[in-house]
C-alpha cells in the first residue's frame, strides 16, 4: 500500500512553524499570485471560476467555505499546513459546496460541534478529491450530504482517532459518505477509532482498494466497511485488523443494513485480509449481507475463527 506515512505527515508537521511563514499573506492563488490573509478571502477572490490556493506552512485557527467554482487547496509542503479546532457554520474546517473540490497535502485535527458531527471536510455539492491528507482528533473526517451524481475520490490520506457514539446524538463515523454516485477510497490508513464505522457510505458504487483498517487502539468502534444501503463495485487488498474493545464486533463489512437501495450482486470482495490483534478470537463474520444479492466473495485470507458471510 502506497498511501504516505503518516508518520512523515506527522513529523513535518511538528517541524512546521506554529505561524504561517507566507508573512501576511500565507495563501497564494497560483493563477495571479496574489496572496491573501485567510484561506476564506482566496477562495472568494476565486469565485466561479477554477483555481489553486498554495498554503504557506502553519497551524491556522480558522476555517473556509467554498460556494462556487472548482478549487484546489495544496499545502507547499505536504503535511506542514494544520487546520486547528475551528469549524465554520457548525459543520467543519471546510464546506465545501461549489462544482469541485481538491484538497492535497493538509491536516485537519480537532473539530467538534454541538450536534456531533463535527467533521474535516462537510462536501454539500460538487465532486471531492483528498490526496495526502490527514484527518485526526475529530468527530469526523469527512462528512457529506445527499445529491445527484456526486463523487468523491480519497488517496493517500489517514483517519485517525474518529467518530463517536455518545451524547444521546446519532454515531459520527470516520468517514461517511451519502446518497452519492460513487466512492474511491485507496491506499489509505483508518486507525484508533473512538466510535461507529470507520468507513460508511451510501453510495451506489464503491472502489475500496488496498488500504489499512487497524482496529487495534479503537474503542467501542463498529465496522470496517458499512455499505448502508448496498453497493456495486469492489473491495479489493486491504488489511483488517479487529480490536478488543468493540460496540459492535459481529461483522467487518456489511452490506445494506439500513435497507436494500442498490443492487450488490455486482459488488466483488476478493484478495483482503482480515483478523484479530493477537491473543484474540472470535466468531465474527467478515460480510454480513442483510440482502439476498449474491455478492461475489472471492479468496479472501481469514482468522480462522472468523465466518466468511452470513445472511440477516
Amino acid at each position: 500500500m502506497r498511501f504516505l506515512s503518516t508518520t512523515l505527515l506527522v513529523t513535518v508537521a511538528i517541524t512546521a512553524s506554529a505561524f504561517a511563514q507566507g508573512g501576511s499573506a500565507p495563501f497564494t492563488v497560483s493563477e495571479t499570485g496574489q496572496g491573501f490573509r485567510s484561506l476564506g478571502d482566496a477562495i472568494g477572490a476565486i469565485g466561479d471560476a477554477r483555481g489553486t490556493i498554495v498554503a504557506a506552512p502553519g497551524t491556522y485557527h480558522e476555517c473556509a467555505v467554498q460556494d462556487a467554482g472548482d478549487i484546489t487547496l495544496r499545502a507547499r509542503t505536504a503535511g506542514t499546513v494544520i487546520f486547528d479546532g475551528v469549524p465554520c457554520e457548525g459543520k467543519a474546517a471546510l464546506v465545501l459546496r461549489g462544482r469541485s473540490s481538491t484538497i492535497d497535502g493538509i491536516i485537519v485535527q480537532n473539530i467538534r460541534v454541538p450536534d456531533g458531527n463535527g467533521a474535516g471536510i462537510r462536501l454539500e455539492n460538487g465532486n471531492l478529491t483528498v490526496r495526502n491528507s490527514l484527518f485526526r482528533n475529530s468527530e469526523e473526517g469527512i462528512l457529506t450530504g445527499d445529491y445527484d451524481g456526486g463523487q468523491v475520490t480519497i488517496d493517500k490520506s489517514t483517519f485517525r482517532k474518529l467518530g463517536r457514539c455518545d451524547r444521546d446524538l446519532d454515531c459520527a463515523h470516520g468517514i461517511y459518505v451519502g446518497r452519492l454516485a460513487n466512492l474511491t477510497v485507496t491506499n489509505s490508513r483508518f486507525d484508533q477509532g473512538e466510535g461507529g464505522h470507520y468507513l460508511k457510505t451510501r453510495t451506489a458504487r464503491v472502489t475500496i482498494v488496498d488500504n489499512s483498517f487497524d482496529d487495534s487502539a479503537g474503542k467501542l468502534t463498529n465496522y470496517m466497511i458499512d455499505l448502508s444501503n448496498g453497493a456495486s463495485g469492489v473491495i479489493r487488498g486491504n488489511a483488517m485488523v479487529q480490536g478488543k474493545d468493540k460496540d459492535n464486533w459481529s461483522a467487518f463489512i456489511t452490506v445494506a443494513p439500513e435497507g436494500r437501495e442498490h443492487d450488490s450482486a455486482g459488488l466483488v470482495i476478493e484478495g483482503n485480509r482480515a483478523g484479530f490483534v493477537p491473543g484474540l478470537e472470535r466468531g465474527s463474520t467478515f460480510v454480513a449481507n442483510f440482502t439476498d444479492d449474491a455478492v461475489r466473495i472471492g479468496q479472501n485470507q481469514l482468522a480462522p475463527s472468523m465466518k466468511v458471510k452470513d445472511r440477516r
